[in-house]
């Protein structure tokens, strides 16, 4: 009796773990594909100052819903804020900081951080302008700049129509804020601006939500100091974001 006992708990034993093993098995093939082909591109080519958001659920989640047709305008807003927000924090956090002490309430001493002095946003009119109030929940007395380029409907060739930044800009760390790169065209003449300017290529910080490898290598290859942080580096770019963000698609 027992050794028949023994001998069904072992078969038992060993089905259980033929299933575990098997189940193991699918969610692993489950889990790789559900990795975008994105997650796994070699960003070595793109140099050291191009970086992409860590990519969580929550970040998925947000690119997935700006993506998708179906959302209202009024969720669409509400999730590019969000994600805006998330690309803001991170931008901020390649900006220049030095060591400080304050006082706390009970009289101890408290070694942090700081932002050096001389920050300042620039928008690229008019998408850029929806990363502004991003930007003003982070830092309330910040600057902000403007920049408009267009782009000539024969050629296609982008030029700066419109550009005012405050008057020190040139000593200051800039944050460029422009949420869709497709070509990258339009980035090229606003750094060039900037450039014209006084502002040192390694003191600009371009801020973007989606960005495509052909821009990428573009305005990388051109500006190699400039830094840029991105959400998502994908072969097809929501152009539709700035018509659905402001209410005029």
């Amino acid at each position: 009796m027992c050794t028949g006992s023994s001998s069904n708990a072992a078969a038992d034993s060993s089905g259980k773990q033929e299933e575990s093993s098997s189940t193991n098995s699918t969610t692993e093939q489950h889990q790789d594909a559900m990795v975008p082909k994105e997650d796994i591109i070699d960003l070595s080519e793109y140099g050291v100052n191009f970086k992409i958001l860590e990519r969580n659920s929550q970040v998925a989640e947000l690119l997935t819903i700006i993506r998708d047709k179906n959302t209202t305008r009024s969720d669409f807003k509400f999730y590019a804020d969000r994600l805006i927000r998330l690309v803001i924090e991170e931008s901020l956090n390649q900006l220049p900081y030095s060591d400080c002490c304050v006082e706390t309430p009970t009289g101890a001493i408290y070694e942090g951080l700081k932002y050096r002095s001389g920050n300042c946003g620039v928008s690229i009119i008019r998408s850029g302008e929806a990363m502004e109030q991003g930007l003003r929940d982070c830092c309330r007395s910040i600057r902000i700049g403007k920049i408009l380029v267009e782009s000539d409907a024969d050629t296609h060739v982008a030029r700066v129509v419109y550009a005012r930044f405050p008057d020190d800009i040139a000593r200051r760390q800039v944050l460029l804020m422009y949420p869709i790169m497709s070509t990258g065209n339009t980035v090229l003449q606003a750094v060039n601006v900037l450039k014209e300017h006084g502002v040192r290529e390694s003191s600009i910080i371009l801020s973007n939500l989606f960005c495509t490898p052909v821009a990428a290598k573009t305005v990388v290859g051109a500006f190699p100091r400039l830094q840029i942080l991105t959400s998502e580096l994908h072969s097809v770019a929501p152009n539709h974001f700035g018509q659905k963000y402001f209410g005029t698609d």
